[in-house]
């Protein structure tokens, strides 16, 4: 069985690449929002034209961005959503609750600081995990039935 896996969440460090070459061994794929922080925030007025206010070039960027993530949510057997230390990642709890609202499996990824802060983000996960090498073996799991050695 092939799980399509979608990576969601902060941009800023290298967990989705710890995941994709942690789980290389595994019938996996991997989809992702544009991560690239420049081109996510202004594809909207560098498609569709300038905005002279700032709501309105983020409206425009945010809508665009919602074509690739809505797909890739609704295209994903687990969705795996983590949030950083460093920013408020308002977009991924967004990316969180409509996940569960598809019903998706769930799989949030989140230092403890967070916890009290994402309670109810954990309370719709399917697993609460603190490191990317945890998501991996919870897809060898699912996928083989192992348990780490």
């Amino acid at each position: 069985m092939t799980l399509n896996i979608y990576l969601s969440g902060e941009i800023h460090t290298d967990w989705r690449e710890q995941i994709i070459d942690g789980a290389k061994e595994l019938d996996v794929a991997f989809n992702s929002p544009v991560t690239d922080h420049g081109a996510s925030d202004d594809c909207g007025v560098a498609i569709l034209g300038a905005e002279p206010d700032k709501f309105w070039h983020d409206s425009k960027g945010a809508k665009v961005n919602a074509i690739r993530t809505r797909k890739g949510i609704a295209d994903a057997d687990i969705v795996v959503v983590r949030f950083g230390e460093k920013y408020k990642q308002w977009n991924a709890a967004f990316d969180a609750g409509y996940a569960a609202a598809l019903g998706k499996s769930l799989i949030v990824l989140h230092g403890a600081d967070h916890q009290h802060a994402l309670k109810e983000v954990d309370a719709a996960a399917l697993a609460v995990a603190e490191r990317p090498d945890q998501v991996v073996e919870i897809l060898r799991y699912v996928l083989r039935g192992t348990l780490p050695t």
